[in-house]
This record gives C-alpha cells, structure tokens and sequence, in this order.
C-alpha cells in the first residue's frame, strides 16, 4: 500500500514489524559505512599520493582541503562523492519503508556520523559538511531543509560575514538548527539533523585546526 502525507510525498508501507527493525538497521548501518569512506584520502592518494589527515594544517580529509592540496579533479571527485554517500541511504529508505522518526532520524544522520567518526581511520574523520548537504538532499522532494542550511551558509559568507570558516559553520549548524524546528515542521528531521549538528560541531571543537580571532561584518563593511 502507498500512501501520501499532506506535504505530497509518497512512501510505501510495506516494512512492517520485525521486518520493518531488520530494514531500519541495515540502512543506519549501511549509512555508517557508507560515511566512513573517506574520498578525500581515497582521491588524494590515487591523484598525488598525498594522506591529507597529515598535510593540511586542520588535519581534515575533506573537499576544501581536496582541491587545495590535489587539484580540480581530486576535489570535484571527492564533493561528489560526499554527497552520494549521504543521499543515497537516505533515499533509498524513503522510497522503501514507512519513516518511523526514531529510526529515520538515525538513517538520516548515519552518514553523516560515519564521515566524522570513520570506521576505517580509527573513528577519526572529517567535519562531514558535504555529507550532511548529501542526507539533506536524499530527502527529495522536501527541499526545505537543504535549503535552510544553504542559506545561512550563503547568509554568513556574502551578506553577515563570518569569519573564518569555523565560526561560520558553527552558526550555520546552530542558526538550521532552530530553523528546522519551525520551518521543517517534521519531528524525524528535527531529530535526525539534531545528532548531525552533534557529530559536526563535536568534529570542529575537537579538530586541530586554529582557532583564529572571530569577525563579523555586514556585506558593506570593508
């Protein structure tokens, strides 16, 4: 049976029951260990046989430091496939399984958990940024949250200017946050997006990139 929620998208109910707990596990697990491949160290030994966990001054395998350490295509690469690896759990749940919102709420964080606390790197990773622009996007066709945290991002680099990038994400997370919880208007999403904001922000206050002196300015400021 499918069935249509008021906001137009479609689910099919058809996991129920134990098999329905069996479904839910295997994606947070799939998630996980789909997060915890790390593209950026993939692509930058295969493209410059460099380990970026050991060159970049903040110590994090991510797209940022994939462009600017192995190039274009290195860090093209390594964006897609951060991506991918959040959208695909997620989507492929939803197109298969009533989102029950305890067990949603950690397939949809699960990549994202995955990126900053890798399996395969001893439980060290990056700061899961992309990934978490990925889970976002594997909720299509409900754009609202992807789009909240498009736009603060977009909101404090062009027009209230924080600075540097830590700071900058660290309200983006904060300011979606709160957003999702009246915008978003879905429990599971609020949930799943309150253990990403944990795991990312955790990765930041805990990585060894320097803390540099906090800015603010408006977009006409110099």
């Amino acid at each position: 049976m499918v069935s249509t929620p008021a906001n137009g998208t479609r689910y099919r109910f058809v996991w129920i029951g134990d098999e329905y707990v069996l479904h839910a596990a295997f994606f947070i697990l799939a998630g996980y260990l789909s997060g915890s491949v790390l593209y950026a160290q993939v692509f930058s030994s295969l493209f410059c046989n460099k380990n970026l966990m050991e060159i970049s001054d903040d110590s994090n395998p991510g797209t940022a430091n994939a462009f600017q350490h192995c190039g274009f295509w290195c860090g093209l690469l390594t964006l897609l496939c951060d991506l991918l690896k959040g959208f695909l759990p997620v989507h492929l749940f939803l197109e298969n399984a009533r989102p029950d919102p305890c067990a949603f709420a950690f397939v949809l964080a699960a990549p994202v958990i995955g990126h900053t606390f890798s399996l395969f790197y001893h439980f060290h990773g990056g700061k899961g940024i992309a990934v978490t622009f990925g889970c976002l996007l594997g909720l299509f066709p409900l754009w609202k949250p992807v789009a909240i945290l498009g736009f603060y991002f977009i909101a404090f680099s062009v027009v209230l200017r924080i600075s540097p990038h830590y700071y900058r994400t660290i309200a983006a997370y904060f300011c979606s946050l709160a957003s999702m919880a009246f915008i978003a208007d879905r429990m599971e999403i609020c949930m799943g997006f309150l253990f990403i904001s944990f795991a990312v922000l955790f990765r930041l206050l805990t990585s060894k990139e320097k803390k540099e002196q906090l800015e603010v300015k408006w977009l006409w400021m110099h």
